[in-house]
This record gives structure tokens, sequence and C-alpha cells, in this order.
């Protein structure tokens, strides 16, 4: 029987189990989609940024995305934690809505922040940070400043450890990984 929130993203360097939210069902079912098509197979992490995020999502035949958009399911529960799974998307000049890649994600590495780093950057993005997010933050990490401005639509609930090992690749011209880093995505059946 299948799980049908739980997936596992197969690497080299091991495995990371992610938990999609059903908070956010426009992305939890588009996932889902594209993981029973096979999009992800041999799909690479394209874009890896130490202490930031790992990036990827393109499909077979080089294609970099799905060629359509999934409208913003942005919950201010669901924060950028370490941890958090994340649709990437093109920025606010050409998307104000906010509208998410078809295909795109990141898991976010981040780092922790001392809780006056945090204290300031609320200041500056104008909000309040929830007791939950700056204990978070200040010990797990993340990646505060893209709260509100990202999807979030699951989590790592294994596998921190290996977003770690492929967050410290070596990475060349546009922070892609010096040899390639491919994933394959399969749902988890209990």
């Amino acid at each position: 029987m299948q799980n049908n929130n739980i997936f596992v993203i197969e690497t080299e360097l091991g495995n990371i189990q992610v938990k999609l939210y059903d908070e956010t069902p426009l992305h939890r079912d588009n996932f889902i989609k594209l993981v029973e098509e096979g999009w992800y197979n041999g799909s690479p992490f394209h874009r890896i940024i130490q202490d930031f995020m790992i990036q990827g999502g393109g499909g077979q035949a080089a294609k970099q995305d799905t060629g359509y958009t999934v409208p913003a399911e942005i919950k201010p529960a669901f924060f950028h934690k370490k941890g958090a799974l994340a649709a990437a998307r093109m920025g606010d000049q050409v998307n104000p809505k906010k509208a998410s890649s078809g295909s795109q994600f990141y898991i976010v590495k981040g780092r922790a922040f001392k809780e006056e780093e945090l204290t300031y950057l609320a200041r500056q993005m104008r909000k309040e940070f929830t007791p939950e997010q700056v204990a978070s933050y200040s010990t797990l990490g993340g990646t505060p400043h893209l709260d509100g401005e990202y999807t979030v639509f699951g989590e790592v609930i294994e596998g921190l450890d290996v977003v770690d090992k492929i967050a410290a690749v070596k990475t060349g011209y546009g922070d892609r990984p010096a040899t390639e880093l491919t994933m394959t995505i399969k749902a988890v059946t209990i």
C-alpha cells in the first residue's frame, strides 16, 4: 500500500525521505503526478549553495521545467527551517503572484541564526517570527528571509545528513555541482 504523502529521494550520497503537506494540495498533487510519471528519474541537482539550499527538478531530455506553473500556496505555518521542501519560482518582476515552477524544488540547508540576527531580520522584513520559528532558526537553522516568498509544501523527515552532504559538494559556475549528482524519487510504500 502506498502512503500518498511520503517519498524518498534517492541519490548516490544517500536517501532523503520527505513528507508532503496536505495543506498545500496543488503542490502536493503536482509533485505526486510528476513522481508517478517518472519526471524526476535521473534529474540532476543543478544548483547547490552551501549554507543555503540544494535545488533540482529538471526532467528527462534536459527539460528544465514542465512548461506550467502552480499557483502559490504560501502558508505562514510552513517556514524555511532546515529540511523544508519548497517550490522554486521566477522572480517577482516577472511573477508578482509568486506562482511556483511546475517541477523545480529546493530543500533548505540554511544556517543557525543568533536571536539578535533574527530580531534585525524581522525588522528588515517588517514581520515578526513566531516563538516556534525563533527556536527552529536559532537551533536547527534555515533561511528565514525566504518566508512568505515561496511555497513550502513539505519537509525532510529522514536524511538531513544527506542534505548536508549534498550541500557540501564542490560546485562551479552557476552553483552547479562539479560532478553531476542525480536523483530518483519514489513513493514510500507501507
